[in-house]
């Protein structure tokens, strides 16, 4: 199989994403079950290890599938729940995965070389680039093309009022059936220059969508740290014998990689401190009263224009006597005096204080908050330690975003055009002139049997009072209490990447930021603290316009392996057939029952439905039993392929044997010729 500019494009994306999976799983199974969710927990670590071994194989990477392959041998004998995977298991499953890692990392381009799944030592984050670039080049592009429509919407309303001055001069003249015809001219004008206009608007918020979303593609989620925190407090668990569980929010947050990949250095210190240094051993635990599993969290949220990266331990807290002598040894602080918490840990910041009286690969030489007070300082942020002796402590680090991705509503006021955050709208009501008129003045809304403030978003924009001539209220949600923000038109949704205002650029406190709409001018962002608002959701956005049928029907690949949906795409639409892709055998069999397809190329071993389930439904289905379908699988057994023809399948091939040429005969032979 190949793809005509890089075979491996796709590989790599998905052979890094199910191997963050893979040891995100492995690392949690090391805490036990205590859930009862083994089973569900090696099952979804097996499926991983089978779709990347599928995909592999796919792409002629025999190391990264034998690997593969060995994961599931080591995770076959703990499939039922039966009993946990033991710690030696575990290790040895890491293990897998470093190798693993090592041969995806040799797919990679030179230029661009990064750890598949960071380590514990220093976390390169980076976002692929040069794909969203051409994107944007292409969004900028196709929107240029829309400014002679735009143009042309013009000069069809310019045709529109001479017709009707024509019209009048001809009523005035008596031209009775002269002035029909002009009268028909100017209402079909009139509908040409709606339908123009609308199709105008339509594309270009749908470009606006698009750059919104390929420049999210630049912002890294914040997941991509959160394994190699995970891995650099098993790795030092281990090293310290102690039993530590690690736990996470907010993996889902997207943010800039510069800000991520140094917060994710910083927290690498930090995790491994409170290891060290915060976790107690297990006897001396039980005799403080505590659970024998000791436990470190990292939190990550946002806060408006700010990210906060928090760690917290349930350890012994810092030793402050043993920081304080230490800070008398060096003359940081006077012999016998007093110092406070607050001092003690500006000192600790500082660096070269170490309550271990060893140095290990782990501590021991007085690194660690230093690097956190660095990072801060250069991202122009904040540090805060709070420690309590015997109950913990905690660390956290606020930056401020230089990007962040969110949804936004997109609303016009006064002739400026806004966005509101999605997440924080409740409702939008629409205002008769009138009633618009009323609350303006009244400054408030009658809404859901309540009176809330309402505050016409022109007044703030301009500066001034300005008419009442809003005619929808959003209404916004700020800490439970309602606020309705009156604007005149709602223009859809979009995705917005926000970038902090300019230093010295004034703006309204309501403002946050900017984003980019899809010519790329700047577009205000408003801060929903600002407008009183908070959180609530309802989404307005326009339906997507009916597409035009294909002229044959597609051919449906259905693979929950991306490197093989799209390898496979790449081959049929090269010979000229129309594609369609499915994520699942769920999804498929939901697209079949609203189109027609020539032909099903169906994986087998997927989550939920399988590939044999879902040829024996779709054999099943009176408006679906004459589509062939043809199975693909890692199985070369001669007993899947029995299963596979029984279940109704027009052929079977093996994703280790793959040869397109034989694939495009198949489907030759059961679909036709493109």
């Amino acid at each position: 199989m190949t793809e005509e500019k890089d075979p491996l494009r796709y590989f790599r994306i998905e052979s890094r994403e199910l191997l963050d999976q893979i040891s995100r799983g492995v690392l949690d199974l090391q805490g036990g079950d205590p859930d009862g969710t083994g089973r569900e927990a090696v099952a979804a670590l097996l499926r991983h290890a089978h779709t990347l071994k599928g995909a592999a194989r796919v792409v002629r990477q025999p190391g990264i599938a034998e690997a593969a392959h060995a994961v599931e041998e080591i995770l076959v004998p703990y499939r039922d729940g039966a009993a946990p995977v033991p710690p030696d298991a575990v290790a040895r499953l890491l293990a897998l995965t470093d190798e693993i890692a090592t041969h995806v990392n040799a797919l990679e381009p030179a230029r661009a070389a990064a750890p598949a799944v960071a380590s514990a030592e220093p976390m390169p984050v980076r976002a692929e680039s040069a794909d969203v670039d051409e994107l944007l080049d292409a969004v900028d592009e196709a929107h240029a093309r829309f400014a002679p429509l735009r143009r042309q919407a013009v000069t069809v309303e310019r045709a529109r009022r001479a017709a009707e001055g024509i019209t009048e001069q001809l009523r005035a003249c008596g031209r009775e059936r002269t002035m029909v015809m002009a009268v028909r001219l100017a209402a079909d004008l009139t509908a040409l220059g709606r339908q123009l206009t609308e199709t105008v608007e339509q594309v270009e918020r749908e470009l606006d969508d698009i750059r919104g979303r390929a420049e999210r593609l630049r912002l890294v989620p914040v997941a991509t740290i959160l394994t190699s925190l995970h891995r650099a407090v098993y790795d030092a668990a281990s090293t310290e014998g102690k039993s530590v569980v690690f736990e996470s929010h907010g993996g889902d947050l997207r943010l800039d990689p510069h800000v991520l990949g140094q917060a994710g250095n910083a927290l690498l210190h930090v995790v491994r401190n409170a290891v060290a240094h915060g976790v107690e051993p297990e006897a001396e635990r039980l005799a403080a009263g505590k659970r024998a599993q000791a436990r470190v969290t990292v939190d990550v949220q946002r806060r408006g224009r700010y990210a906060a990266f928090r760690c917290r331990d349930d350890g012994r807290g810092f030793d402050l006597a043993a920081v304080r002598r230490q800070a008398e040894r060096r003359g940081l602080v006077a012999g016998g005096a007093e110092a406070d918490v607050r001092e003690l840990m500006r000192l600790l910041m500082q660096g070269g204080i170490s309550t271990s009286t060893t140095v290990t690969g782990v501590s021991g030489r007085g690194i660690g908050l230093d690097v956190v007070r660095d990072v801060a300082e250069q991202l122009g942020g904040e540090v805060s330690v709070d420690t309590e002796p015997g109950r913990g402590t905690s660390v956290e680090l606020v930056v401020p975003l230089s990007l962040v991705s969110l949804t936004g509503l997109v609303v016009l006021a006064a002739g400026t055009v806004a966005a509101v955050p999605l997440d924080t709208v409740r409702t939008c009501v629409l205002l008769p002139a009138a009633e618009a008129a009323t609350a303006a003045a009244a400054g408030a809304l009658a809404h859901d049997g309540h009176v809330v403030p309402f505050l016409p978003l022109e007044r703030v924009l301009a500066g001034g009072t300005g008419p009442a001539g809003n005619g929808v209220a959003v209404v916004l949600a700020p800490g439970g209490q309602p606020v309705a923000v009156g604007v005149d038109r709602l223009l859809g949704t979009s995705t917005l990447i926000v970038r902090p205002l300019p230093e010295l650029a004034p703006a309204s406190p309501v403002v946050s930021g900017l984003s980019m709409d899809a010519e790329g001018n700047p577009r205000i962002v408003l801060d929903p603290h600002g407008l009183a608002a908070a959180a609530g959701a309802a989404d307005p956005g326009s339906p997507e316009p009916a597409g035009t049928p294909p002229p044959r029907d597609p051919i449906l690949i259905v693979d929950d392996s991306l490197t093989t949906r799209m390898l496979e795409r790449s081959i049929l639409e090269s010979a000229g057939y129309a594609v369609e892709l499915a994520a699942s055998g769920e999804e498929a069999l939901e697209r079949a029952r609203h189109r027609r397809y020539a032909l099903f190329l169906v994986d087998i071993d997927m989550p939920g439905i399988d590939g044999f389930t879902f040829v024996e439904q779709t054999r099943a289905d009176p408006a679906q039993r004459d589509v062939p379908a043809i199975l693909v699988s890692s199985r070369a057994s001669a007993e899947d392929r029995r299963r596979g023809a029984a279940a109704g399948a027009g052929a079977y091939m093996v994703k280790s044997e793959f040869d397109q040429e034989e694939l495009l005969a198949h489907i030759r032979a059961l679909a036709g010729d493109p």
